[in-house]
């Protein structure tokens, strides 16, 4: 059996150069490598970039307060007083009665006098109001029931008796002013041509008490009644 030459020492490291760039490849395919640089790297850069820790030194001892100065009061001293002198007069302008050469011209036309105002004129006075009218004179009616006229009872027609006949009778006598009958008229018949002409009759002798108008007798109708009844 031949004898096994041990390596070289050269040979050795050389093998272990290939050995570690083999390695780096296959880890820098895998992602192996990155993950490692991103581990190991920060950490050796935060540990180089750590500042040291500053030194705290106790701060000096604050100096003692100055003592507050006395106030000193200040002499008053009187100042001069310059009088006010009054201000400059202001230039005042100056109307040019000279009208310019281009200013239009223009004619004043005097104002009509106000309408004079008329006086208020009053209203007219009411009118009077009519009089009233006098009063219509009282008037009193003839009459034919006087005691002292005497007048007889009317005449009742004997057939009229026989023959049992009754009525009454309204005669319209026109009165004069001296009480004497002038005009009958019948105005109510009693159903009976002997009894209606009686009752004219006896209204024509019969005497009256005259009619009045303020207490002056005159001529006025009357109705007088004439009643026919058998006793």
């Amino acid at each position: 059996m031949p004898a096994v030459r041990p390596l070289s020492r050269n040979t050795a490291i050389a093998g272990s150069v290939v050995l570690f760039h083999v390695a780096a490849l296959w880890a820098l395919q895998t992602g192996l490598l990155r993950q490692a640089i991103e581990v190991i790297v920060p950490v050796s850069v935060m540990s180089e970039i750590t500042p040291p820790e500053p030194k705290v030194e106790p701060p000096p001892p604050s100096p003692p307060a100055p003592p507050k100065p006395i106030p000193v009061e200040k002499p008053v001293v009187a100042q001069k007083v310059q009088p006010r002198l009054p201000p400059p007069p202001q230039p005042v302008a100056i109307a040019d009665p000279t009208p310019a050469p281009n200013a239009p011209t223009g004619v004043l036309t005097p104002q009509p006098p106000p309408p004079p105002i008329a006086a208020p004129v009053a209203p007219p006075a009411p009118a009077p109001a009519p009089a009233a009218p006098p009063a219509p004179a009282a008037v009193e009616l003839p009459s034919k029931d006087a005691d002292y006229l005497q007048n007889p009872k009317p005449a009742y027609p004997p057939i009229s008796k026989r023959l049992g006949e009754e009525g009454k009778v309204l005669v319209r006598v026109l009165i004069g002013a001296d009480g004497t009958p002038q005009k009958a008229e019948l105005r109510q018949s009693s159903g009976f041509d002997r009894l209606d002409q009686s009752a004219l009759a006896t209204a024509m002798r019969w005497r009256y008490v005259p009619g009045k108008r303020g207490g002056v007798p005159e001529t006025m109708w009357f109705t007088v009644p004439i009643i026919f009844v058998l006793e």
